[in-house]
């Protein structure tokens, strides 16, 4: 099963000499968790484009976003609203993008945080090193962050129905579309029961869980050999056109992202 966010670092992690983690956030790494994915690396200059996700960008010299109204918003820590056009015109040589489901408890954090004190917002910034420090680090500073913006936590315990959900869905996903209600069914839960106790305890709805799992098993794949289109398959897109559609919308980045050469981090699967 997916962990929900990242909310805390890896003994291998933590353990890592910050020498050591300064060298390897040169190089490309990711992570996948349902309701997080995140890039470490260079950012780059994009054209203009939009995507669900809310966007957290955390650099070492400031980079340069412009919006939809030309509007430049600078800095080395920028939050870009869900669904909000916006261009990179000045990136830098190491950082990280990090996209948040705007249903989770962080994303709509971040996407009110962005609204209300602006995308470059240095008073709200995080204290942390996205040159020095590991991705998983950085990722689990800012949405710890972002969790205690939103004044709502995880539960640590959950719920036997959940934990039910939990087992069932990878098998669902693999065999094609899922709805909430299919699984309530099968659980003998009121669909709008399992809704809250999810949302609540997973720190993210069901849907979006679902099609953040189906990304997860497409990653996966892609890692263990499969290409887009059998990856695609195996989580329970119709096609690769439609894993591609989804990465744009979701992100706005290629299929192609989920396959580049990097250094997974895809959480515990078990």
């Amino acid at each position: 099963m997916m962990k929900a966010l990242v909310t805390s670092t890896s003994p291998r992690a933590a353990g890592t000499a910050t020498g050591q983690a300064r060298e390897a956030r040169r190089d490309s790494t990711a992570l996948l968790r349902a309701g997080v994915l995140a890039f470490g690396g260079p950012i780059g200059p994009t054209t203009l484009h939009a995507h669900h996700a809310v966007q957290i960008v955390t650099t070492s010299t400031p980079v340069i976003m412009v919006d939809a109204s030309g509007i430049r918003h600078q800095g080395t820590y920028v939050i870009v609203p869900a669904d909000a056009p916006h261009r990179i015109t000045t990136g830098a040589e190491c950082g990280t993008a990090i996209y948040l489901d705007p249903e989770t408890i962080a994303g709509a954090a971040a996407d009110l945080r962005a609204h209300t004190y602006g995308w470059a917002d240095n008073a709200h910034s995080l204290p942390v090193d996205p040159v020095a420090a590991a991705l998983a680090d950085v990722v689990a500073d800012v949405v710890r962050d972002l969790q205690h913006d939103g004044r709502c936590g995880i539960e640590t315990e959950r719920h036997a129905a959940v934990t039910e959900a939990l087992g069932l869905l990878p098998a669902l996903v693999r065999n094609g579309p899922v709805r909430g209600a299919d699984v309530a069914r099968k659980l003998g839960i009121s669909a709008t029961r399992l809704t809250h106790l999810f949302t609540e305890q997973m720190g993210i709805p069901l849907r979006p869980y679902i099609l953040w799992l189906r990304l997860h098993v497409a990653v996966t794949r892609v890692r263990s050999g499969d290409d887009l289109t059998a990856a695609a398959h195996a989580a329970g897109f119709a096609d690769s056109a439609q894993l591609a559609r989804t990465c744009r919308r979701t992100f706005g980045l290629p299929e192609s992202a989920l396959s580049r050469q990097a250094e997974w981090d895809l959480g515990d699967e078990s």
